[in-house]
């Protein structure tokens, strides 16, 4: 009964958003991480070795910016967690990396360079 009374008068200004907000920017840093390492190597600028053979180069791609990602998330929740963050920003901040991710994965972008 009184968890209950705690969180009927607990107001929205109170509830922390950290934790959330770091899951959300973390992912969009690895989609990030995923496009770049796609567009380095597609320039020849990087090569890693894959992991599973019959799926080729893109298990080592993929798992690189799942460890990228893990390795964001781990730090930013670790920082954030008790903490409010602005939400609009990280929202826009992440929109704005999953755009430019989406972006280097597009192949008539590789011609550019």
């Amino acid at each position: 009964m009184e968890t209950q009374e705690k969180l009927n008068t607990q107001t929205v200004e109170e509830v922390k958003n950290g934790a959330a907000m770091a899951a959300v920017l973390a992912a969009a840093i690895g989609s990030f991480a995923l496009g770049l390492i796609v567009l380095f190597k597609a320039l020849d600028l990087l090569s890693i070795p894959a992991i599973y053979e019959p799926s080729g180069g893109v298990s080592g791609r993929t798992t690189l910016a799942v460890i990228i990602w893990l390795i964001v998330w781990g730090i930013l929740h670790f920082r954030w967690k008790d903490r409010q963050i602005s939400y609009q920003n990280t929202l826009m901040l992440s929109l704005i990396l999953i755009g430019g991710s989406i972006v280097f994965t597009f192949p008539p972008l590789w011609g550019l360079f």
